[in-house]
Protein backbone atom coordinates (compact mmCIF):
# COMPACT_ATOMS: atom_id res chain seq x y z
CA UNK A 1 0.00 0.00 0.00
CA UNK A 2 1.36 3.49 -1.11
CA UNK A 3 2.08 5.87 1.64
CA UNK A 4 -0.70 8.61 0.66
CA UNK A 5 0.98 11.26 2.49
CA UNK A 6 4.43 11.24 0.20
CA UNK A 7 2.28 10.57 -2.83
CA UNK A 8 0.99 14.03 -4.87
CA UNK A 9 -2.21 14.78 -4.14
CA UNK A 10 -4.75 17.36 -6.38
CA UNK A 11 -3.90 20.64 -4.72
CA UNK A 12 -2.67 19.54 -1.67
CA UNK A 13 1.12 20.34 -0.32
CA UNK A 14 3.17 17.16 0.19
CA UNK A 15 4.55 16.10 4.19
CA UNK A 16 7.88 15.26 3.08
CA UNK A 17 9.89 17.68 4.85
CA UNK A 18 11.92 16.97 7.93
CA UNK A 19 14.78 18.62 10.56
CA UNK A 20 17.60 18.45 7.83
CA UNK A 21 15.05 21.00 5.79
CA UNK A 22 14.17 23.04 8.71
CA UNK A 23 17.40 23.95 9.80
CA UNK A 24 18.68 24.03 6.26
CA UNK A 25 15.47 26.69 5.36
CA UNK A 26 16.05 28.54 8.66
CA UNK A 27 20.16 29.38 7.68
CA UNK A 28 19.07 29.77 4.03
CA UNK A 29 16.25 31.88 4.32
CA UNK A 30 18.05 34.38 7.15
CA UNK A 31 21.85 34.69 5.91
CA UNK A 32 22.16 36.52 2.64
CA UNK A 33 22.14 39.70 1.59
CA UNK A 34 22.59 41.73 5.36
CA UNK A 35 25.62 40.70 6.89
CA UNK A 36 27.04 40.79 3.66
CA UNK A 37 26.20 44.88 3.32
CA UNK A 38 25.23 45.87 6.38
CA UNK A 39 28.35 46.19 8.40
CA UNK A 40 29.54 48.71 6.92
CA UNK A 41 26.61 50.98 7.36
CA UNK A 42 26.13 49.93 10.63
CA UNK A 43 29.70 50.65 11.74
CA UNK A 44 28.89 54.02 9.98
CA UNK A 45 25.72 55.00 12.10
CA UNK A 46 27.31 53.98 15.47
CA UNK A 47 30.95 54.00 15.06
CA UNK A 48 31.71 51.60 18.39
CA UNK A 49 32.67 48.40 18.58
CA UNK A 50 31.41 47.59 22.00
CA UNK A 51 28.16 48.77 20.76
CA UNK A 52 27.98 47.31 17.66
CA UNK A 53 28.09 44.20 18.89
CA UNK A 54 25.58 44.78 21.57
CA UNK A 55 23.10 45.69 19.25
CA UNK A 56 23.61 42.12 17.27
CA UNK A 57 23.01 40.89 20.73
CA UNK A 58 19.81 42.31 21.48
CA UNK A 59 18.56 41.25 18.45
CA UNK A 60 19.53 38.00 18.59
CA UNK A 61 18.10 37.86 21.93
CA UNK A 62 15.19 39.17 20.26
CA UNK A 63 14.89 36.72 17.51
CA UNK A 64 15.32 33.85 19.69
CA UNK A 65 12.06 34.70 21.87
CA UNK A 66 10.22 35.31 19.03
CA UNK A 67 11.30 32.00 18.23
CA UNK A 68 9.74 30.08 21.20
CA UNK A 69 6.69 32.12 20.73
CA UNK A 70 6.53 30.94 17.03
CA UNK A 71 6.87 27.17 17.90
CA UNK A 72 3.73 27.00 19.50
CA UNK A 73 1.97 28.60 17.04
CA UNK A 74 3.58 26.46 14.39
CA UNK A 75 3.32 23.16 15.93
CA UNK A 76 -0.30 24.58 16.81
CA UNK A 77 -1.21 25.42 13.77
CA UNK A 78 0.47 23.07 11.47
CA UNK A 79 -0.52 24.79 8.23
CA UNK A 80 1.30 26.36 5.12
CA UNK A 81 1.52 31.16 5.50
CA UNK A 82 3.04 31.44 9.13
CA UNK A 83 2.07 35.08 10.26
CA UNK A 84 -1.37 35.07 8.13
CA UNK A 85 -2.29 31.58 9.81
CA UNK A 86 -1.96 32.77 12.85
CA UNK A 87 -3.55 36.35 12.50
CA UNK A 88 -6.59 35.11 10.79
CA UNK A 89 -7.68 32.40 13.67
CA UNK A 90 -6.70 35.05 16.41
CA UNK A 91 -8.45 37.95 15.07
CA UNK A 92 -10.34 36.98 11.47
CA UNK A 93 -10.23 37.11 8.31
CA UNK A 94 -9.46 40.72 7.41
CA UNK A 95 -6.64 41.15 10.06
CA UNK A 96 -5.39 37.30 8.17
CA UNK A 97 -5.78 39.05 5.24
CA UNK A 98 -3.93 42.31 6.32
CA UNK A 99 -0.83 40.18 7.60
CA UNK A 100 -0.51 37.40 4.74
CA UNK A 101 -0.48 40.60 1.77
CA UNK A 102 1.96 42.63 3.93
CA UNK A 103 3.96 39.09 4.18
CA UNK A 104 3.97 38.44 0.39
CA UNK A 105 4.95 42.00 -0.21
CA UNK A 106 7.83 42.29 1.79
CA UNK A 107 8.86 39.05 1.32
CA UNK A 108 8.80 39.77 -2.89
CA UNK A 109 10.50 43.27 -2.09
CA UNK A 110 13.52 41.03 -0.16
CA UNK A 111 13.49 38.45 -2.90
CA UNK A 112 14.30 40.98 -5.48
CA UNK A 113 16.53 43.27 -3.68
CA UNK A 114 18.75 39.65 -3.04
CA UNK A 115 18.44 39.04 -6.58
CA UNK A 116 19.63 42.57 -7.65
CA UNK A 117 22.43 42.20 -5.05
CA UNK A 118 23.55 39.57 -6.71
CA UNK A 119 23.49 40.65 -10.13
CA UNK A 120 25.83 43.25 -8.58
CA UNK A 121 28.20 40.62 -7.57
CA UNK A 122 28.03 39.15 -10.47
CA UNK A 123 29.57 42.62 -12.68
CA UNK A 124 32.39 42.77 -9.95
CA UNK A 125 33.58 38.99 -11.30
CA UNK A 126 32.37 40.32 -15.09
CA UNK A 127 32.95 43.80 -15.79
CA UNK A 128 31.29 43.24 -19.41
CA UNK A 129 28.04 42.79 -17.35
CA UNK A 130 27.88 46.38 -16.03
CA UNK A 131 24.99 47.94 -16.99
CA UNK A 132 22.74 44.89 -17.54
CA UNK A 133 22.32 43.83 -13.82
CA UNK A 134 18.70 44.32 -14.36
CA UNK A 135 18.15 41.76 -16.97
CA UNK A 136 20.47 39.75 -14.97
CA UNK A 137 18.77 39.96 -11.91
CA UNK A 138 15.40 38.92 -13.86
CA UNK A 139 17.23 35.67 -15.07
CA UNK A 140 18.23 34.68 -12.00
CA UNK A 141 14.62 34.67 -10.61
CA UNK A 142 13.48 32.72 -14.00
CA UNK A 143 15.88 30.22 -13.22
CA UNK A 144 15.14 29.38 -9.75
CA UNK A 145 10.95 29.57 -10.76
CA UNK A 146 12.11 26.40 -13.19
CA UNK A 147 13.93 24.81 -10.91
CA UNK A 148 10.90 25.02 -8.12
CA UNK A 149 8.51 24.37 -10.99
CA UNK A 150 10.40 20.53 -10.69
CA UNK A 151 8.87 20.10 -7.15
CA UNK A 152 9.56 19.83 -3.45
CA UNK A 153 11.87 17.53 -3.48
CA UNK A 154 14.58 19.11 -5.84
CA UNK A 155 14.37 22.54 -4.59
CA UNK A 156 14.68 21.77 -1.26
CA UNK A 157 17.66 19.21 -1.79
CA UNK A 158 18.91 22.40 -3.82
CA UNK A 159 18.49 24.37 -0.36
CA UNK A 160 20.17 22.04 2.10
CA UNK A 161 23.13 21.98 -0.69
CA UNK A 162 23.56 25.87 -0.60
CA UNK A 163 22.69 25.95 3.71
CA UNK A 164 25.87 23.72 4.11
CA UNK A 165 28.15 25.53 2.10
CA UNK A 166 27.05 28.99 3.53
CA UNK A 167 27.19 27.89 6.70
CA UNK A 168 30.96 26.38 5.79
CA UNK A 169 31.94 28.94 4.09
CA UNK A 170 31.14 31.53 6.86
CA UNK A 171 32.92 29.71 9.68
CA UNK A 172 35.87 29.41 7.02
CA UNK A 173 35.84 33.60 7.25
CA UNK A 174 36.09 33.68 10.84
CA UNK A 175 38.73 31.01 11.17
CA UNK A 176 41.02 33.05 8.25
CA UNK A 177 40.10 36.31 9.95
CA UNK A 178 41.51 35.72 12.79
CA UNK A 179 44.47 33.45 12.18
CA UNK A 180 45.80 34.92 9.47
CA UNK A 181 44.36 38.64 9.87
CA UNK A 182 46.57 41.66 12.00
CA UNK A 183 44.33 42.99 14.81
CA UNK A 184 43.27 46.37 14.76
CA UNK A 185 44.96 48.61 17.32
CA UNK A 186 43.43 49.54 20.55
CA UNK A 187 44.80 53.00 20.59
CA UNK A 188 42.66 53.78 17.27
CA UNK A 189 40.50 56.76 17.75
CA UNK A 190 36.95 56.44 16.96
CA UNK A 191 34.74 59.30 17.04
CA UNK A 192 31.42 58.38 15.45
CA UNK A 193 29.52 57.69 18.80
CA UNK A 194 30.73 60.59 20.52
CA UNK A 195 29.26 63.04 17.75
CA UNK A 196 26.27 61.42 17.30
CA UNK A 197 26.12 61.90 21.06
CA UNK A 198 27.11 65.06 20.86
CA UNK A 199 24.28 66.10 18.08
CA UNK A 200 21.55 64.66 20.20
CA UNK A 201 21.14 61.54 16.82
CA UNK A 202 22.51 58.55 18.86
CA UNK A 203 19.05 57.57 19.04
CA UNK A 204 18.75 58.01 15.30
CA UNK A 205 21.99 56.56 14.63
CA UNK A 206 20.55 53.33 16.81
CA UNK A 207 17.24 52.63 15.16
CA UNK A 208 19.30 52.63 12.06
CA UNK A 209 21.51 49.62 13.04
CA UNK A 210 18.09 48.03 14.84
CA UNK A 211 16.51 48.64 11.09
CA UNK A 212 19.50 46.94 9.59
CA UNK A 213 20.38 44.22 11.83
CA UNK A 214 16.29 43.14 11.83
CA UNK A 215 16.61 42.70 8.16
CA UNK A 216 19.72 40.75 8.42
CA UNK A 217 17.94 38.53 10.99
CA UNK A 218 14.56 38.26 9.06
CA UNK A 219 14.36 34.63 8.36
CA UNK A 220 14.14 32.79 12.09
CA UNK A 221 10.79 32.24 11.67
CA UNK A 222 11.00 30.41 8.09
CA UNK A 223 10.64 26.89 8.83
CA UNK A 224 7.03 27.67 10.48
CA UNK A 225 5.87 28.37 6.54
CA UNK A 226 7.09 24.52 5.68
CA UNK A 227 4.61 23.32 9.07
CA UNK A 228 2.00 21.86 6.65
CA UNK A 229 5.22 19.96 4.71
CA UNK A 230 6.72 18.58 7.79
CA UNK A 231 5.92 15.31 8.05
CA UNK A 232 5.99 15.39 12.51
CA UNK A 233 5.73 19.11 12.69
CA UNK A 234 4.99 18.34 16.48
CA UNK A 235 8.45 16.85 16.38
CA UNK A 236 10.57 18.61 14.36
CA UNK A 237 9.83 21.94 14.09
CA UNK A 238 10.78 22.64 17.65
CA UNK A 239 14.29 21.05 17.16
CA UNK A 240 14.37 22.88 13.23
CA UNK A 241 13.90 26.53 14.74
CA UNK A 242 15.75 26.64 17.85
CA UNK A 243 18.93 24.80 16.00
CA UNK A 244 18.89 26.97 12.59
CA UNK A 245 18.67 30.21 15.31
CA UNK A 246 21.81 28.58 17.53
CA UNK A 247 23.93 28.82 13.94
CA UNK A 248 22.95 31.65 12.55
CA UNK A 249 23.17 33.32 16.32
CA UNK A 250 26.83 32.03 16.36
CA UNK A 251 27.42 32.88 12.73
CA UNK A 252 26.55 36.50 12.77
CA UNK A 253 27.93 37.57 15.96
CA UNK A 254 31.65 35.86 14.87
CA UNK A 255 31.74 37.59 11.48
CA UNK A 256 31.08 40.83 12.75
CA UNK A 257 34.13 39.85 15.82
CA UNK A 258 36.14 39.16 12.71
CA UNK A 259 35.56 41.85 10.67
CA UNK A 260 35.39 44.27 13.67
CA UNK A 261 39.04 42.20 14.87
CA UNK A 262 40.55 42.60 11.08
CA UNK A 263 38.98 46.17 9.59
CA UNK A 264 39.81 49.49 10.95
CA UNK A 265 36.96 51.68 11.85
CA UNK A 266 37.61 54.21 9.52
CA UNK A 267 38.08 51.59 6.62
CA UNK A 268 35.12 49.60 7.94
CA UNK A 269 32.30 52.62 7.68
CA UNK A 270 32.92 52.91 3.92
CA UNK A 271 32.86 49.40 2.85
CA UNK A 272 29.98 48.39 1.10
CA UNK A 273 31.29 44.63 1.26
CA UNK A 274 32.94 44.13 4.72
CA UNK A 275 34.35 40.49 4.45
CA UNK A 276 35.69 41.09 0.90
CA UNK A 277 37.54 43.93 2.47
CA UNK A 278 38.81 42.04 4.97
CA UNK A 279 40.04 39.31 2.92
CA UNK A 280 41.66 41.47 0.62
CA UNK A 281 43.57 43.28 3.61
CA UNK A 282 44.94 39.69 4.48
CA UNK A 283 45.66 38.13 0.77
CA UNK A 284 45.47 40.97 -1.27
CA UNK A 285 43.12 41.80 -4.40
CA UNK A 286 42.85 38.73 -6.35
CA UNK A 287 41.47 37.32 -2.93
CA UNK A 288 38.33 39.75 -3.16
CA UNK A 289 36.75 38.15 -5.79
CA UNK A 290 37.15 34.96 -4.18
CA UNK A 291 34.81 36.11 -1.45
CA UNK A 292 32.79 38.00 -3.64
CA UNK A 293 31.97 34.37 -5.85
CA UNK A 294 31.12 32.78 -3.00
CA UNK A 295 28.96 35.73 -1.47
CA UNK A 296 26.97 35.27 -4.45
CA UNK A 297 26.26 32.32 -3.98
CA UNK A 298 25.44 32.33 -0.51
CA UNK A 299 22.80 35.35 -1.40
CA UNK A 300 21.36 32.79 -4.25
CA UNK A 301 20.39 30.23 -1.41
CA UNK A 302 18.33 33.06 0.57
CA UNK A 303 16.52 34.35 -2.72
CA UNK A 304 15.97 30.43 -3.55
CA UNK A 305 14.59 30.02 0.09
CA UNK A 306 12.46 33.18 -0.55
CA UNK A 307 10.97 31.67 -4.09
CA UNK A 308 9.82 28.75 -1.79
CA UNK A 309 8.01 29.97 0.84
CA UNK A 310 6.61 33.21 -0.54
CA UNK A 311 3.65 31.45 -2.42
CA UNK A 312 2.94 28.99 0.61
CA UNK A 313 1.48 32.54 2.09
CA UNK A 314 -0.59 33.04 -1.14
CA UNK A 315 -1.47 29.33 -1.23
CA UNK A 316 -3.00 29.21 2.64
CA UNK A 317 -4.82 32.39 1.80
CA UNK A 318 -6.44 31.25 -1.68
CA UNK A 319 -7.52 28.22 0.39
CA UNK A 320 -9.62 29.94 2.86
CA UNK A 321 -11.21 32.43 -0.14
CA UNK A 322 -8.95 35.27 0.85
CA UNK A 323 -7.42 35.09 -2.59
CA UNK A 324 -8.05 33.86 -6.41
CA UNK A 325 -9.58 29.85 -6.15
CA UNK A 326 -6.50 29.25 -8.76
CA UNK A 327 -4.55 30.21 -5.94
CA UNK A 328 -4.55 26.76 -4.40
CA UNK A 329 -3.96 24.75 -7.07
CA UNK A 330 -0.43 22.47 -7.08
CA UNK A 331 1.44 20.66 -9.42
CA UNK A 332 2.35 17.11 -9.45
CA UNK A 333 5.84 17.88 -7.86
CA UNK A 334 4.08 19.58 -4.66
CA UNK A 335 4.84 23.43 -5.80
CA UNK A 336 2.01 25.97 -6.13
CA UNK A 337 1.73 26.31 -9.57
CA UNK A 338 0.08 29.22 -10.03
CA UNK A 339 1.10 31.54 -6.92
CA UNK A 340 5.04 30.76 -7.28
CA UNK A 341 5.20 32.09 -10.35
CA UNK A 342 2.86 34.98 -9.63
CA UNK A 343 5.16 35.79 -6.30
CA UNK A 344 8.57 35.76 -9.48
CA UNK A 345 6.59 37.91 -11.23
CA UNK A 346 5.69 40.38 -8.38
CA UNK A 347 9.86 40.44 -7.69
CA UNK A 348 10.21 41.32 -11.12
CA UNK A 349 8.20 44.20 -10.92
CA UNK A 350 10.22 45.69 -7.82
CA UNK A 351 13.10 44.81 -9.74
CA UNK A 352 11.88 46.74 -12.77
CA UNK A 353 11.45 49.38 -10.46
CA UNK A 354 14.79 50.75 -11.07
CA UNK A 355 18.20 50.81 -8.98
CA UNK A 356 17.67 53.49 -6.84
CA UNK A 357 14.24 52.14 -5.59
CA UNK A 358 16.00 48.76 -5.08
CA UNK A 359 17.99 50.44 -2.59
CA UNK A 360 15.21 50.99 -0.80
CA UNK A 361 13.79 47.36 -1.12
CA UNK A 362 15.30 46.19 1.97
CA UNK A 363 14.26 49.00 4.56
CA UNK A 364 10.87 48.75 3.01
CA UNK A 365 10.71 44.86 3.61
CA UNK A 366 11.69 45.55 7.39
CA UNK A 367 8.70 47.08 7.96
CA UNK A 368 6.21 44.22 6.82
CA UNK A 369 8.31 41.70 8.42
CA UNK A 370 7.80 43.35 11.95
CA UNK A 371 4.59 43.84 11.29
CA UNK A 372 4.29 40.02 10.33
CA UNK A 373 6.00 39.37 13.54
CA UNK A 374 4.02 41.68 16.21
CA UNK A 375 1.06 40.04 14.43
CA UNK A 376 2.03 36.60 15.40
CA UNK A 377 3.04 37.39 19.19
CA UNK A 378 -0.65 39.08 19.42
CA UNK A 379 -1.71 36.22 17.94
CA UNK A 380 -0.56 34.09 20.49
CA UNK A 381 -1.65 36.13 23.04
CA UNK A 382 -4.81 36.39 21.86
CA UNK A 383 -5.50 32.49 21.29
CA UNK A 384 -4.30 31.81 24.68
CA UNK A 385 -7.33 33.60 26.58
CA UNK A 386 -9.78 32.70 23.66
CA UNK A 387 -8.87 28.93 22.74
CA UNK A 388 -7.27 27.84 25.99
CA UNK A 389 -8.04 24.29 25.87
CA UNK A 390 -6.46 23.97 21.98
CA UNK A 391 -3.81 21.06 22.12
CA UNK A 392 -0.71 22.67 21.96
CA UNK A 393 2.69 20.07 21.67
CA UNK A 394 4.92 22.81 22.78
CA UNK A 395 3.91 26.15 25.01
CA UNK A 396 6.84 28.88 25.32
CA UNK A 397 8.42 29.60 28.21
CA UNK A 398 7.92 32.09 30.61
CA UNK A 399 4.30 32.86 29.41
CA UNK A 400 2.66 35.78 29.54
CA UNK A 401 6.38 37.43 29.94
CA UNK A 402 8.00 36.10 26.91
CA UNK A 403 5.69 36.77 24.06
CA UNK A 404 4.95 40.64 25.55
CA UNK A 405 8.25 41.32 25.61
CA UNK A 406 8.57 40.80 21.99
CA UNK A 407 5.74 42.41 21.28
CA UNK A 408 6.21 45.67 23.21
CA UNK A 409 9.92 45.86 21.34
CA UNK A 410 8.17 44.79 17.89
CA UNK A 411 5.84 47.84 18.43
CA UNK A 412 8.31 50.17 19.57
CA UNK A 413 10.32 49.58 16.59
CA UNK A 414 7.95 50.31 14.55
CA UNK A 415 6.85 53.20 16.02
CA UNK A 416 10.77 54.29 15.64
CA UNK A 417 11.65 53.67 12.68
CA UNK A 418 8.55 55.41 11.36
CA UNK A 419 9.55 58.03 12.68
CA UNK A 420 13.12 57.73 11.35
CA UNK A 421 12.48 56.29 8.16
CA UNK A 422 9.30 57.74 7.10
CA UNK A 423 9.84 57.28 3.62
CA UNK A 424 9.88 53.32 3.92
CA UNK A 425 6.92 52.99 6.39
CA UNK A 426 4.68 55.14 4.19
CA UNK A 427 4.22 51.80 1.85
CA UNK A 428 3.14 49.70 4.65
CA UNK A 429 0.87 52.36 5.60
CA UNK A 430 -0.28 53.15 2.23
CA UNK A 431 -1.18 49.16 1.88
CA UNK A 432 -3.21 49.54 5.02
CA UNK A 433 -5.09 52.40 3.66
CA UNK A 434 -6.01 50.19 0.77
CA UNK A 435 -6.17 46.98 2.45
CA UNK A 436 -10.12 47.13 3.61
CA UNK A 437 -11.43 47.66 0.18
CA UNK A 438 -9.10 45.37 -1.56
CA UNK A 439 -10.30 42.46 1.33
CA UNK A 440 -14.02 43.28 -0.22
CA UNK A 441 -12.98 43.33 -3.50
CA UNK A 442 -11.40 39.88 -2.99
CA UNK A 443 -14.22 38.38 -1.33
CA UNK A 444 -16.89 39.90 -3.65
CA UNK A 445 -15.13 37.90 -6.08
CA UNK A 446 -15.14 34.79 -4.68
CA UNK A 447 -18.52 34.99 -4.12
CA UNK A 448 -19.24 34.97 -7.66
Amino acid sequence: MQNTETQPKKNQLLKILGVGFGIAVTIGGTIGTGILRKPGPIAQALGDPWVIMGVWILVSIYAFLGVLCTIELGVSFPKAGAWYVYARRAFGGYAGFVVGFNSWLGTSSATAFGAFTMSEYITLLLPQAVGYETYIAIGILLGLALLHWVGLRTASRAQEIMSVAKAVGLFAFVAICFVYGDAVTPTQVVETTAKAVEKGSMIGALIFALQAIFYTYDGWHTAAYFAEEDADPARNLPKSMIGGLALIVVIYLLVNAAILYILPMPVLQQSKLAAADAITLIFGEKSGKIVTFFLMISILGIVNAQVMFNPRVLYSMSRDGLFVPQGTRVNAGGTPSVVMPLSVAMAIVFIISGKEASGKLSDIATFFFVIGYTSGFASLLRLRQTEPSLPRPWKVPGYPIVPWVVLLASVAFLVGAGFQDPGSSVYALGFLILSYPLYLLVKRLNKA
